[in-house]
Formats: structure tokens, sequence, C-alpha cells
């Protein structure tokens, strides 16, 4: 359920991004866009959302312009972060932090790198070896000390997330 749309203090932008990104299951959509994940039956696989759950999820941050709708050939469609989505990466960054920090006791579950010179980043996505805070096209995930493999084998989706990979790299399943 999302807040109400008016507040006593309509000065408030927090209020106003939770209003976009807040509701149950839609940093996690976010997030699986920054991993890769572009069709419907991939972000209903692997987060395991209800479907009508996630149409809504989906419409709206269309129509917040958190993501694009591509109409493909063939009748598929996908969905891709704007510039406004990538401007999310360093929320969904610190929460990954956090919760990695609070409630994976064996580190984190994801590693993130530089890409070009394969350099772990810090918490706020400085570079260790080359000192810049490494844009999210160039930044390389994989699987960190707490990451916990699958006990079956992966389907594809979830396979390639836990591979290393660049994130926003799109990730291409037979739907």
């Amino acid at each position: 359920m999302s807040l109400p749309s008016t507040y006593a203090d309509r000065n408030c932008s927090l209020a106003r991004a939770l209003e976009v990104v807040g509701e149950r299951w839609t940093l996690l959509v976010v997030r699986d866009a920054f991993f890769g994940v572009r069709r419907f039956g991939d972000f209903a696989a692997q987060l395991g959302i209800p479907r009508a759950v996630l149409t809504s999820r989906l419409k709206s941050l269309v129509r917040e312009g958190v993501l694009t709708r591509d109409e493909l050939a063939g009748g598929s469609v996908e969905y891709r972060l704007t510039d406004k989505g990538i401007e999310l990466w360093p929320i969904v960054r610190a929460l990954m932090n956090w919760g990695d920090a609070h409630y994976s006791p064996a580190g984190a579950r994801r590693a993130m790198r530089h890409d070009e010179d394969g350099a772990p980043l810090d918490g706020e996505g400085r570079c260790r070896d080359c000192d810049v805070v490494v844009p999210v096209q160039e930044i390389r995930t994989e699987p960190g000390p707490g990451f916990e493999p699958p006990r079956s084998a992966p389907d594809p989706v979830s396979g390639a997330m836990n591979s290393p990979r660049r994130l926003l790299e799109p990730i291409t399943t037979r739907e």
C-alpha cells in the first residue's frame, strides 16, 4: 500500500520518493533491473512475486520514468532503467551494504568491482585502486564471501545474476 498522497507537510521529498519506490517489491524490481533482468517473466520467476503485483509495480515505475517499456520485434517486451532509474543506484547499493553489515555475518553477498581494473569498490562505490567513484555501467558484480549458492541447479536468470557480470548488462533467456 502506498503512502497517502496528501501530507501534513507537503515539502517532504523523502515522502514523495517513497511514493515512487516505497511499496513492497518495488526496490527489488529496481535491483534486479540493475542486475540485468529485463523481461516480465524473468522478474516474476526471479522474485517469486505475484504477477498482478509485478504488473502494478512495473506500470508504476514506467509511469514515474524510472523504467522504460520497450516493445521489441516479435511482440516481446523489455523493461530498462532510465537515467532517472540509474540515479537510484547509490540508494540500492547503500541498502545492500546495510543488509550485508547487519544480516550477513559471513560478509557481503555480492562483491562489487571496477570492471576496468578489477579492484574492489568501497561502500561508497569508489575504486580502491584508482580512487574514482565508478559509474554503474562500469561496475562488475560477483558472488561475495557471504554468498550462499543455491542447493539445486539455478534457473537461467539466477545463474546469470550469480555469475560475474557487469551491472545493467541484459540477461537474455527464452520466454
